[in-house]
């Protein structure tokens, strides 16, 4: 499994990845995404060292991957036109590790949604991908949230702090997880977490300085890195805003140093 962290984390253990797993669950040419190739191309050149991303992605755009991190979306759930309104509610796993082997993926990721009534079937989800991951040497993240996409009003410190210990404890190698900025609050949550959290970059409204100062706030917080897609994909300059990024992941820049490079 070392050489597969490796495509994903560079060797100061820290990464940037691109999201490219949305088009699951919503219309994303509304966000600029209809050209995958062209995406791609610009992150990766831009400095973003991994994607996330569908089965389908990987199988079409394997040229344009090339060596960079993929990691596999296996899960899935409702999508903007189910008739409940809801995205990602009824999540369950739809593809196996052994499918992300062959699409040549480095890792998968799954949905971890504490505080919901199916908890205990993601519970067991969880610890089912860590184990075939285990087993065919893959990477393993977990995205831990509490409240799915449904209860915002879970999203607290403390419920954060929890899901992502859950998370390690059953065995996910990484967690993605919500971010709550300010008063360096979130320090709390990577120190009782002992493997390395990619917080999520969620949204796709904010702009150059207020991206650039998530993603500063964060590392100063101690996490190993960001997950962004909406607001790289948006972006009128996307291999600019991936290397302003990938400035303070992998070179401590300050916001200031970084949005230069705009």
């Amino acid at each position: 499994m070392k050489r597969r962290w490796h495509n994903i984390f560079q060797k100061d253990n820290r990464s940037f990845v691109l999201a490219m797993d949305h088009a699951e669950l919503m219309d994303v040419s509304e966000y600029g995404l209809q050209s995958p190739a062209y995406v791609i191309n610009e992150a990766l050149i831009g400095g973003a060292d991994a994607i996330l991303t569908t089965y389908g992605v990987a199988k079409n755009f394997h040229d344009e991957i090339g060596n960079a991190g993929l990691i596999l979306r296996i899960d899935g759930g409702t999508t903007q036109a189910h008739p409940s309104g809801y995205i990602m509610d009824k999540t369950k796993q739809i593809f196996s590790v052994e499918d992300a082997v062959k699409a040549g993926a480095d890792g998968v990721m799954c949905m971890g949604f504490t505080g919901l009534e199916n908890e205990v079937e993601m519970i067991e989800n969880i610890a089912h991908i860590a184990s075939e991951c285990d087993k065919w040497g893959l990477v393993f993240g977990a995205e831990m949230i509490p409240g799915g996409f449904i209860k915002d009003d879970q999203k607290t410190i403390k419920n954060i702090k929890f899901a992502n210990r859950l998370g390690s404890e059953l065995g996910a190698d990484f967690i993605k997880s919500p971010y709550i900025g300010g008063n360096n609050c979130f320090k709390e949550v990577i120190d009782n977490c002992y493997k390395p959290v990619l917080i999520l970059g969620g949204g796709s409204s904010r702009n150059d300085k207020e991206i650039l100062t998530l993603v500063r706030e964060a590392m100063d917080s101690g996490t190993s890195g960001v997950v962004i897609g909406r607001n790289i994909w948006q972006h009128k300059k996307i291999r600019k805003i991936c290397c302003a990024i990938s400035s303070i992941i992998h070179e401590n820049k300050t916001v200031e140093e970084a949005i230069t490079l705009l």
